[in-house]
């Protein structure tokens, strides 16, 4: 493959370890855990890998592996930081014993399945080291839940005589992979399964794990494009801009860019769901934003946009879980009717309440709601136009207000959604440091004859030599949760919270921000430089650890 020269550079970084990581691994047990909610439930479905201990790793003496084989599976979307979490295993896995071999399944989840699959070689990894993507060896979205794909990865497994696999996703890929461990445990087929916390979303947090990978190195590259936008924004002082920001359901992107760069206004989905805002509520606030700037002569401005948002507006939120269940139930005479005839099929389905929300939304708006899920039972919110959706509706109140004499300037509107751009992207320091942990701890879960849990770092705004390493049982993560109809179990998401020190912040803030121009421009990601520069974590994480 050719490789840039910044690539060539990065790949002769040393990504650091946390002390524990550095020699001799033991491992250091603490007492059972149980599930954030529905015990009983989880306790049941999972009687084989629930109440585990959480594991920290500490510094031990010298001892002799036997030699084992290792799968590894990227799952889900990218995130910067997939290759090191790959090249952290691989380096781990031979430095337990030379013999042990690493294999990539190729695209997903489903190259178990297909039993596609590439040795992964000190030789084939190095092109690979501390970049962006998944293309080493590809990602994919096929759900790991069905006995026969148990069953027919299991044949691969065999023939290859791997004794675990590590599959690198979100929270459901890190579910179905909690899912193929307890099946594996039931069966006694003597397969690990580990999983390690990657989406850009930032949603797959909690109390044992701080970040998930890949939040980092989006956030900053959204950043240096906001804060270039900004700039162009104050330089010309005609635009205002609508940027959508990728995040799917949770507000953490969007609220840590706001964090770095203090646009005009930002808006938190949490927030609005929260206070029961209207669709018209949220336009209202951004008009008067723009017409209070208007009064100072500054026609120009940047909003922050979450994803989701449109799911946050309670009144849509609930419209949205009636569809999902009308959908997952009636799927099959919905999806080969024409356009027309489904919006009356849905219309005539709804409860009268739900059936005004969908009559009063834009059209394209209403298609969008309406259409497949995503394979995890989600709302393909990406394809709905949010940031147009307000543009214009903020357009429209302003001529109203100018026609009652209420508002003096001139709104012009341009619009971004910035959500691939921030996915592939050369890992940070950070985000390079913590993946490569992240695999070395991975291969010592699965060194000790773990399964079932996740590869864990924490302490991470330490130096990274004071970072501590170790597991948590992914059922300690779980709850029950609607999805497509039914009761599933799953990792819970978190939300952006209202009463933590990041919103908090920010809401001290934002008042300001709308009135003055106080725009930061953060510039690129630094890879070289001063520690302060180039090692600096999100600003979320430094408030939360403060």
């Amino acid at each position: 493959m050719s490789i840039s020269a910044l690539q060539k550079a990065r790949a002769a970084y040393q990504p650091k370890l946390p002390t524990a990581l550095k020699g001799f691994v033991e491992i250091c047990e603490g007492e059972p855990t149980q599930s954030v909610d529905n015990q009983e439930e989880i306790k049941a479905l999972f009687p084989n890998t629930y109440g585990m201990p959480l594991i920290e790793f500490v510094p031990g003496e010298a001892r002799e592996y036997a030699p084992l084989n290792v799968g590894i599976i990227l799952s889900g979307g990218q995130a910067p930081g997939g290759h090191n979490v790959i090249s952290g295993l691989f380096d781990q896995v031979k430095k337990l014993n030379p013999a042990n071999r690493l294999y990539g399944f190729l695209m997903g989840p489903g190259g178990l399945v297909d039993h596609n699959y590439i040795e992964i070689t000190e030789d084939f990894i190095a092109d690979y080291r501390n970049s962006g993507g998944f293309d080493m060896i590809g990602s994919g979205r096929t759900k790991l839940e069905k006995v026969d794909q148990f069953e027919k990865g299991l044949e691969i497994i065999r023939k290859l005589d791997i004794k675990a696999i590590v599959i690198i996703g979100g929270d459901d890929s890190n579910t179905n992979a909690c899912v193929l461990a307890e099946y594996y445990a039931a069966k006694k087929y003597g397969v690990q399964v580990i999983g390690c916390p990657k989406t850009i979303d930032g949603d797959l947090k909690n109390s044992q794990i701080e970040t998930s990978f890949g939040f980092d190195t989006a956030c900053k590259t959204y950043s240096e494009l906001i804060g270039n936008i900004q700039r162009d924004c104050n330089s010309a002082r005609k635009y205002w801009h609508f940027i959508k920001l990728m995040g799917r359901s949770a507000s953490h992107i969007a609220l840590e860019c706001a964090l770095q760069t203090q646009p005009n206004i930002c808006l938190i989905s949490e927030e609005i769901e929260a206070k029961d805002m209207t669709l018209n509520d949220i336009v209202e606030q951004i008009a008067a934003a723009v017409a209070k700037r208007a009064e100072q002569g500054n026609n120009f401005g940047v909003v922050l946009i979450p994803e989701g948002l449109i799911e946050f507006i309670p009144a849509i939120g609930r419209l949205i879980q009636e569809l999902n269940d009308l959908l997952a139930a009636h799927g099959a005479d919905y999806k080969d009717l024409d356009r027309g005839a489904q919006r009356e099929y849905i219309l005539n389905h709804l409860s009268d309440a739900n059936k005004d929300t969908f009559a009063t939304l834009p059209k394209a708006v209403a298609r969008q709601l309406s259409l497949d899920r995503d394979p995890h039972g989600n709302v393909q919110v990406s394809l709905i136009e949010t940031e147009k959706l307000l543009s214009e509706m903020v357009g429209a109140k302003l001529a109203q207000w100018k026609a009652e004499g209420k508002y003096v300037g001139v709104f012009a509107a341009l619009h971004h959604f910035f959500g691939y751009e921030g996915r592939c992207a050369a890992p940070s320091n950070f985000d390079a440091d913590y993946c490569y942990a992240l695999g070395a701890s991975a291969a010592q879960l699965i060194a000790n004859g773990k399964t079932g849990y996740m590869a864990i770092v924490k302490n991470t705004t330490k130096r990274t030599d004071e970072w501590k390493a170790g597991g948590v049982p992914i059922t300690m993560m779980m709850n029950m949760e609607r999805r497509n109809g039914e009761m599933k179990p799953v990792i819970r998401k978190a939300l952006v919270e209202l009463d933590g020190k990041p919103f908090k912040t920010f809401a001290s803030l934002r008042d300001k921000w709308a009135e003055e121009t106080c725009y930061i421009y953060p510039g690129p990601i630094q890879y070289w430089g001063p520690t302060e520069v180039c090692d600096k974590t999100t600003v979320t994480l430094q408030l939360e650890h403060e």
